[in-house]
């Protein structure tokens, strides 16, 4: 067995390697906060115990966080596999399953798409293992599960029914897809793409594919069954939110050319492909050995899949144009969902053009074959590099989970106050709201995607001073707002001041009584104030702990 299949066993373990941190640190281990740990993570916790976990739409908030406006809408469904996953597991441990069940059904989609649909010369299945291997360990964003790495599993079993080969495992995939991963961030725009093969075939092939078809309006009908609460949320919720007034895009031409080239090469947070130190210089190559070679009618596919890549981060770049402008002030829809997405699908496409761009250089023997070799180590040089525990300890210096929560530290403020939480609400600065969250304070701010108009005015009234301070914090706030976050312009757009930050706000301008207005009672701040006592606020006591990344200082609001 060995050696029949060790170089499968070998990509197998090295997967194992690269997720065995986030198992053996567990909580001591390092993952992305941004996106992450300051949204999503907490929002599972809020909202399983909330005790509206399955509450009928439309009918409760989640009392925990901005002074019980939020909706129970605003959040995942109960039908969210994630969210079963920290209802059984701590944190930390639902963090690593959820990033083990990603990156190996990541490794077996992109392997089964690739041999099965890109390069079906079964001579190169090891090549096949180890670009598979170092897709699936891309960083992705975690709380969207498989919904980039999952789409070459997906597209898969679509062509398997396009091309009539009928498997339990096309219905089985199909099936569960839809509960662990993402409609909105990702497969609503992979649906779209499925679609265009299918109306291809119609057009071009004249043939009309009744069972390709309804796998399509299937899969659909499972999301929107699974995301019933955001489809409410964004088209059946008569109340306006904090959506509503997101700015419409003022990029120039030459800044959504940048833009897009910007994309193409480094991509984006959510979805990052890591092409551009490696993947890319080798699809240049064989691009450019292509048209010396006038091979473009051999290697369509690839030339077929390098254009839509370009034509996906262009999409992206040009969706912020302000030439769209004037469609988009009359069509509401186009200014509250973000269509740029498409750029989603662009992981997995750059990993299928590595698979073709590596064989057609083996096929040309000599140095060429040892090129494509090298090429997959150092890629995998690459995605290891970025491996979490590495990217966040040491090159960011950023504070593993449990020093990020700080769960002692905020157990001694809950007992220091000695109200149940409650009965009042905090507020943060210099830190994310999660944190306090995290720990079962009741919070006057938050980050989330949705939230009542009428709150994000209010709570406006409260940082009004600094955001005038500040265009950048101003145009943050009034043209997006989700972080509804207690800002100060002497701090920016930095809520990570950790115990060895020397940082204090000298002059913060908050309206208390608007603080106090939609509940507010205390401040938790990682800088000293020192104006502190002229608006209001009363220092209480400063709370240090060696396991937490932070030193709190405590405020009670008093006038």
């Amino acid at each position: 067995m060995w050696k029949k299949h060790k170089w499968l066993i070998i990509a197998v373990l090295l997967l194992v390697i690269y997720v065995a941190p986030l198992f053996i640190l567990g909580g001591n281990s390092h993952v992305r906060i941004h996106d992450n740990l300051d949204s999503n993570v907490t929002w599972y916790k809020m909202v399983l115990d909330s005790g509206d976990y399955t509450a009928k739409v439309g009918t409760a908030n989640i009392d925990q966080i901005m002074d019980d406006s939020v909706p129970r809408d605003s959040f995942d469904s109960e039908f969210v596999g994630i969210d079963w996953l920290y209802m059984i597991f701590s944190t930390p441990i639902a963090f690593a399953v959820s990033q083990l069940i990603t990156r190996v059904f990541a490794f077996l989609g992109l392997f089964l798409w690739a041999r099965d649909y890109l390069i079906k010369d079964k001579k190169y299945l090891v090549p096949l293992y180890f670009v598979s291997l170092a897709f699936a360990l891309t960083p992705f964003w975690p709380s969207g599960m498989l919904s980039t790495l999952g789409m070459p599993l997906a597209l898969w079993a679509f062509l398997n029914i396009r091309n009539n080969k009928r498997r339990i495992w096309n219905v089985v995939i199909l099936t569960l897809l839809p509960f662990y991963s993402s409609l909105i961030l990702g497969f609503c725009f992979f649906l779209v793409m499925v679609g265009c093969i299918w109306l291809y075939d119609v057009i071009k092939k004249k043939q009309v594919n009744i069972r390709f078809l309804l796998s399509m309006v299937y899969m659909g009908l499972l999301y929107a069954l699974v995301n019933y609460r955001f489809i409410y949320a964004m088209f059946l919720h008569p109340k306006p939110d904090s959506r509503s007034e997101f700015s419409l895009p003022d990029l120039s031409l030459l800044s959504s050319i940048r833009l897009s080239i910007k994309n193409f090469i480094v991509g984006h947070t959510h979805d990052q492909a890591l092409a551009g130190f490696v993947i890319l210089p080798i699809l240049l190559l064989v691009l450019v050995l292509i048209i010396i070679k006038r091979e473009w009618v051999k290697e369509k596919l690839f030339l077929w899949l390098f254009g839509f890549n370009l034509f996906l981060s262009f999409w992206y770049g040009f969706w912020w144009y302000r030439g769209w402008n004037w469609i988009k002030e009359n069509v509401e829809i186009m200014r509250t969902f973000n269509f740029s997405r498409f750029h989603f699908l662009q992981p997995f496409l750059f990993y299928g053009l590595f698979a073709i761009a590596i064989v057609y250089l083996i096929k040309k023997g000599n140095w060429w074959r040892k090129l494509a070799y090298l090429a997959i180590v150092l890629q995998l040089v690459v995605v290891f590099a970025n491996n979490s525990e590495i990217y966040y300890r040491t090159g960011n210096g950023s504070p593993s989970i449990n020093q990020f929560y700080a769960t002692e530290q905020f157990t001694e403020i809950k007992n220091y106050i000695g109200k149940p939480q409650s009965s009042y609400r905090v507020g943060s600065i210099g830190l994310h709201p999660s944190v306090s969250q995290e720990n079962g304070f009741y919070t006057v701010d938050g980050y989330v995607n949705s939230y009542p108009l009428a709150y994000k005015r209010a709570f406006r009234k409260i940082i009004a001073g600094e955001l005038d301070k500040s265009p950048v914090l101003e145009d943050y706030y009034d043209n997006w707002g989700n972080r509804c976050y207690l800002f100060s312009a002497e701090l920016g757009k930095n809520y990570d001041f950790g115990k060895d930050s020397k940082k204090h706000i000298k002059k913060l301008d908050f309206n208390i009584d608007a603080f106090k207005a939609v509940g507010g009672e205390y401040i938790l701040s990682a800088v000293p104030i020192d104006n502190a006592s002229e608006i209001g606020l009363t220092f209480e006591k400063a709370f240090n702990n060696k396991a937490s990344y932070w030193k709190i200082y405590l405020y009670k609001a008093t006038n």
